[in-house]
């Protein structure tokens, strides 16, 4: 039996143990940040602090600290301060002030990064907003001074310590710069009524300040992996009228001399990081900016709705070899899965780092999708000009909805999509989108064929949007459920009910069965089709079982009928079927089996 003084002795091992152990966790993190150490420029590499070549495979948090608004489905006047005006003119200020504490609260937490982490990402981009940190430079109480705000500093610190606990880097990227940087409005939520970044002296030293104060905050965590300073810079130095995005400059002074004051802050207060500069013209027009000015640094270009061909890369590539310096794709998506995991294999294969944008908005083509309610619909057709304005009650009900909608345990999310961007750029193996089961009555939905590539788990001649490379494109026509090719849409008969449309000649679906028992299984598509033009063969395991058998026109394509075909044999196990349109022109519902 104890005594008291023998269980205090017990009590202060079992506390000094825990101690122990919390030193020894603490002491073990620490040591493997200093033995990663910082990331920097080793030639035409990103290496760690043991030289280890480092391949960042990052995602952007669009919409978080800066809203753009075609994330929120609006489509004229998007800057967040003309979003913010026009939800005070619906709610009033303090609402208002209570949907954006709500919205920099919600949009992104630890689960979100741990998420991200689980998936196979290894780094974040943080897309900062200045007035999150400091004053607006028509807003400070004194002239020429700065004031410091903790809003932003704080979040950052925040998903610093959420990236360090998953061992991820995070790259601090100046989306909105004071006065904004470019004539696309949005990017920086800028308001052309003011002087802009290049317009006005004040507004250019309150950017060397604030990364100043960022280096002089961070310099010593090595799990900020780069500062990334400027945003897609677009501005017409010498042609403002004809060149206003600045694609065609030639010379970018003020761009590169802005840099090199950024970088000369930063250094004097931060020897560590790696630093990542833009070009002009929405980061990919460096004529004029190089050769670079600093020893660790790496240059940032962009890429969207271009061919993922060597071609599409090469002014990367002739950077990294001439001026012996790595390159980093800093944003890219906004396409299709075909696309991403196209892009995904030419980069790596080019030893070419990347960051996907955004990790969530209002649609699919990302892996996490917010999602949208009916009052927020009449909120945003009303701000599209297609709708009457909503009551005050009804447009608060949406924005607040939408704002819980945020958080990631009720978002949407997208396997697709992030089996796109981790597995599939170096795997043509399929696997089931859900497991299908054989047995009384068996339902598959048509929408939901497997996982893969294209040519692979489907077939579809439309899958992505090349519009920059001349080609266009859209991927799913439909825009709900899944980002691949093939042509989704929503069924207005069921609550997030869906059908596969616009089916075309050759166009083919792979769905993986598990059959507990071997045997005859009548097989049923439930389709729609105008006229009896539409042919189907299908498919089992590879070798084609039912050959071009006629679909029976239904009265529309939007009128479901069933369309029996003979029976299967599946074998017990695992069983490929695919319903391939030898003439296209019909939807499909869903496909039915049942033991014969």
């Amino acid at each position: 039996m104890y005594t008291i003084s023998d269980k205090a002795r017990l009590l202060d091992r079992r506390v000094i143990m825990m101690s122990c152990t919390i030193f020894l966790t603490h002491f073990l993190f620490f040591a493997t940040a200093l033995g990663q150490g910082f990331l920097r420029a080793d030639g035409q590499r990103i290496v760690n602090g043991k030289g280890d070549n480092v391949l960042l495979r990052g995602i952007g948090l669009g919409g978080w600290m800066l809203q753009e608004g075609y994330m929120l489905k609006i489509n004229k006047e998007g800057q967040q301060y003309k979003i913010r005006e026009r939800i005070e003119e619906l709610i009033g200020k303090r609402q208002t002030d209570e949907f954006y504490e709500s919205w920099l609260t919600n949009h992104t937490t630890k689960a979100d990064v741990d998420s991200m982490k689980a998936w196979g990402f290894n780094s974040i981009r943080l897309p900062m907003h200045y007035n999150l940190y400091t004053l607006p430079v028509d807003k400070e109480p004194v002239a020429g001074k700065n004031t410091w705000l903790d809003k932003g500093f704080a979040m950052t610190d925040s998903l610093l310590s959420w990236c360090k606990a998953n061992q991820m880097y995070l790259i601090l990227d100046l989306h909105a710069a004071p006065g904004g940087q470019g004539n696309d409005l949005n990017i920086s939520d800028r308001d052309p009524s003011k002087p802009s970044l290049w317009e006005n002296e004040a507004n250019q030293q309150k950017t060397v300040a604030l990364w100043r104060k960022l280096a002089e905050r961070y310099v010593n965590e090595p799990w900020i992996g780069a500062y990334d300073i400027i945003n897609e810079p677009n501005w017409g130095f010498t042609d403002p009228e004809k060149d206003k995005n600045g694609t065609g400059e030639s010379s970018n002074g003020p761009l590169r001399k802005l840099m090199m004051d950024i970088t000369k802050a930063i250094r004097e207060a931060d020897k560590n990081h790696l630093i990542i500069i833009e070009g002009n013209g929405w980061g990919n027009n460096y004529r004029g900016v190089l050769p670079p000015w600093d020893s660790n640094m790496a240059l940032s270009y962009h890429k969207y709705w271009n061919f993922n061909d060597l071609e599409s890369i090469k002014g990367f590539l002739e950077a990294r070899e001439k001026y012996n310096i790595p390159i980093w794709l800093g944003e890219t998506g906004e396409n299709s899965n075909v696309w991403f995991t196209d892009a995904i294999r030419l980069l790596e294969t080019n030893n070419i780092g990347w960051s996907w944008w955004p990790l969530k908005k209002v649609g699919i083509n990302n892996p996490l999708e917010v999602k949208s309610n009916p009052n927020y619909d009449r909120v945003v057709k009303y701000w599209n000009g297609v709708g009457k304005k909503p009551g005050e009650s009804d447009a608060y009900s949406g924005l607040m909805e939408l704002v819980s909608a945020l958080k990631i345990r009720n978002n949407v999310v997208h396997r697709d999509v992030i089996d796109a961007m981790i597995r599939q750029p170096f795997s043509t193996e399929t696997k089931p989108f859900k497991k299908h089961l054989t047995g009384s009555g068996t339902v598959v939905q048509a929408v939901d064929y497997d996982l893969g590539r294209n040519g692979y788990a489907y077939f579809d001649r439309d899958t992505a949007n090349y519009r920059v490379s001349g080609q266009d494109g859209r991927g799913n026509r439909g825009g709900v459920y899944r980002n691949d090719g093939v042509d989704i849409r929503r069924d207005s008969s069921g609550y997030e009910k869906y059908y596969v449309s616009d089916i075309e000649d050759g166009e083919w679906l792979q769905y993986t069965i598990d059959v507990k028992k071997a045997g005859l299984y009548p097989i049923t598509l439930n389709i729609a089709a105008p006229s009896n033009v539409g042919r189907v063969s299908v498919f089992l395991n590879g070798t084609k079982i039912i050959n071009a058998v006629p679909l029976s026109a239904t009265g529309g394509f939007h009128v479901w009928k069933p369309q029996e075909l003979k029976n299967i044999r599946l074998i017990r196990g695992t069983n490929k079927i695919r319903i391939y349109s030898d003439k296209g022109g019909w939807n499909l519902k869903d496909i039915r089996l049942a033991v014969h």
